[in-house]
């Protein structure tokens, strides 16, 4: 986003602000983003000064997270979300697999698609077609590692999703749903 100063800025932000209520040390968010600790040192100091995240000192580690009490904390939270969110990484990560489509469901995206709740704890990843499970489980551990959520992949192959005869499935279609690519129905068009 070019509103932002850097990509180190927006992973930071992102990370803090789609996690409001974890605290990190600045030696935990340099390992996290692979980016050098004076960069994050930086970075922190600047939003801290602007006031969009909290910061306070456990004996000598200094951590941080994000500030519920300022009035950009909720549209930057959706601006950030939007251009580096969940749907961002999965659709990075798991853009090399053979499939016919992938999705987000779940709380994450009933939040995305404004739905009221508490703030996801995990994404759920709707893979469907036949990749090795291997490639899958490779590509949800990078995601997970990048958005600092856990990743649960669902695999459903295209009959059973044409087919719709079971529970889980049927919620899926019937919830809000982000796709990543397809639905199936629109990549076999």
């Amino acid at each position: 986003m070019p509103i932002l100063r850097s990509q180190q800025q927006a992973e930071l932000l992102t990370l803090l602000l789609l996690h409001p209520s974890t605290e990190y040390s600045i030696t935990e968010l340099s390992g996290r983003l692979g980016v050098p600790l004076t960069t994050v040192q930086r970075e922190v100091n600047r939003l801290s000064e602007a006031g969009l995240i909290l910061e306070r000192r456990v004996g000598r580690t200094r951590v941080v997270s994000a500030n519920p009490a300022s009035r950009y904390t909720r549209p930057l939270t959706e601006l950030v979300t939007l251009a580096f969110g969940p749907h961002v990484v999965i659709g990075e990560e798991f853009a090399d697999l053979p499939a016919a489509a992938v999705a987000i469901y779940g709380s994450w995206a009933a939040r995305y698609h404004g739905v009221a709740g508490p703030p996801p704890a995990d994404v759920d990843v709707l893979v469907v077609g036949e990749p090795s499970r291997a490639d899958i489980y490779e590509a949800a551990e990078r995601a997970e590692q990048r958005i600092g959520f856990p990743v649960n992949v669902t695999l459903c192959n295209p009959a059973r999703w044409a087919a719709a005869s079971d529970a889980l499935i049927q919620q899926i279609q019937s919830a809000p749903v982000v796709w990543i690519f397809g639905p199936p129905e629109e990549r076999e068009a």
